[in-house]
């Protein structure tokens, strides 16, 4: 129950962190990763996370500048926010692998996927970093709060167009993504609820100067719009609080959390219960999670070790079980985009798919091969071209360059291992999947493990990595 509580309302861990969380009680376990307001987190925001007063002035200058100049601004601008933003990731994969707050990192991914928002089209790491703060601030509190920030969030401005929405053609990407996407879902509103509240979001903009959200009231519609039932001279902040009035809004949040924690849909029946405690506690998240966390349904056979794990999952699970290093911000970069996760980069407005989505042919032969790079400290299979692409372009050149200061940690076997263990091929096994899988391999897995380690007279470190990468490689390491 421990491990499975870690695996899902964290990242996993090592055997010792599971036996501490299983030495309390339900509730206290609940509550050490629940409560982790109460755990100091000293993590500094990267030295660039705030305005910058010269990023305009920067645009500016390039859009007066000679053609052969504004080339080169605008490689240095792209430059810039290249550097930024693998900075950006490596801070935040940081956190989710060693951070003091588990779940307060894996809320963060659930909201950055439930509001998910692309810095292909921001263009603007200071927006991304500040939204990823947004989420972290408000992971645990009022639906309502986090609904109305979000929406006037600048990352969200520039991602759905609602800066450059006014009257009187009021733009209706939020609006239409805000009812379908975030808080409502399909058959819960008219495309008529649509187009007037696009009329009730105008006035919400961006002050690209200041690089914060400002209301602009002679960009606002005052006619009057009827929006979900109620009619009247409303404004954004109004459709809103008309929004969390829908039972449905409650019932919708509820069911996306448990799918995300629980691996699968709640029944009708379970969702009724939990958007009642949801509503019974003001649209508050935390009362809500602690009944989820405590609940029987939570800890059932259908629901443990049965949710595939995310590439997010997977790398940083992997980084924690092992105790060892995460790879540099580079290579889990690129490790991320090739499984089909790229952080601060969702595929569309609608997130990740998840679940059985996440595994294909492809990135399954990713998952082996990365799997060998992280137990072994070697660089993945990946080509200069590769490289080039992920360091932000530049030739073959740049690419060896980019290989050369790469440097991964690899497993430490004395480490995670006793002496008794790395000498006896039975106990090493049992050692790895108590640390991996919490649980044994069975049939053909366990065959062909069996097999490998009969081949041998005796273990030697390269046996042993190579075990550990076998287990990885198989099917049960791919769920949690």
């Amino acid at each position: 129950m421990a491990a499975h509580l870690l695996n899902r309302a964290g990242f996993g861990g090592p055997p010792p962190e599971i036996q501490k969380l299983s030495d309390l009680t339900h509730d206290q376990a609940v509550a050490h990763l629940l409560d982790y307001e109460n755990t100091p987190d000293p993590t500094p925001a990267p030295d660039w996370a705030k305005p910058d007063p010269t990023r305009i002035e920067r645009f500016r200058a390039a859009k007066g500048a000679s053609p052969e100049e504004k080339k080169k601004l605008q490689r240095e601008e792209r430059q810039l926010q290249q550097r930024q933003m693998l900075e950006l990731r490596g801070w935040w994969l940081n956190r989710m692998a060693y951070g003091p707050r588990p779940l307060q990192e894996r809320l963060v991914l659930f909201w950055h996927g439930h509001f998910a928002t692309s810095v292909d089209k921001v263009r603007n790491p200071y927006f991304m970093w500040r939204q990823n703060e947004l989420f972290r601030r408000l992971a645990t509190g009022n639906w309502h709060l986090l609904l109305l920030e979000a929406g006037k969030d600048p990352a969200m401005l520039v991602w759905l167009d609602q800066a450059q929405s006014r009257k009187p053609h009021a733009n209706e990407n939020y609006a239409r993504e805000n009812m379908e996407l975030f808080s409502l879902g399909q058959g819960h509103y008219t495309e008529k609820d649509v187009t007037e509240a696009a009329r009730c979001y105008t006035g919400w903009s961006l002050d690209r100067v200041n690089e914060k959200y400002v209301y602009r009231p002679y960009f606002h519609d005052n006619g009057i719009k009827t929006v979900l039932g109620r009619t009247g001279n409303l404004d954004g902040d109004d459709v809103i609080a008309q929004i969390i009035a829908q039972p449905q809004s409650a019932i919708f949040i509820t069911a996306k959390l448990w799918n995300f924690f629980a691996g699968q849909p709640p029944s009708a029946e379970l969702n009724s219960a939990l958007a009642d405690v949801f509503r019974a506690n003001g649209n508050n998240f935390k009362p809500f999670l602690r009944v989820m966390f405590r609940s029987e349904e939570f800890y059932a056979a259908n629901i443990v070790r049965n949710q595939v794990k995310s590439p997010v999952q997977w790398l940083v699970g992997s980084v924690r079980m092992l105790q060892t290093e995460l790879p540099p911000p580079l290579l889990s970069w690129g490790m991320l985009r090739q499984l089909g996760q790229d952080l601060f980069a969702p595929p569309n407005v609608k997130g990740w798919d998840g679940g059985v989505s996440w595994i294909t042919t492809n990135t399954l032969l990713t998952r082996y091969n990365d799997a060998q790079s992280l137990v072994t400290g070697t660089l993945p299979p990946l080509n200069a071209g590769d490289f080039a692409r992920k360091a932000g372009g530049g030739g073959n050149k740049k690419a060896m360059k980019a290989m050369r200061w790469v440097r991964m940690g690899g497993v430490n076997l004395e480490k995670i291992f006793t002496p008794e263990e790395r000498a006896d091929k039975d106990l090493l096994v049992s050692s790895i999947e108590r640390r991996l899988l919490q649980t044994s391999l069975q049939g053909d897995q366990e065959l062909a493990l069996s097999e490998f380690l009969d081949s041998k007279a005796r273990l030697d470190d390269d046996d042993i990595m190579t075990t550990i990468r076998l287990v990885m490689s198989t099917p049960a390491y791919q769920v949690t």
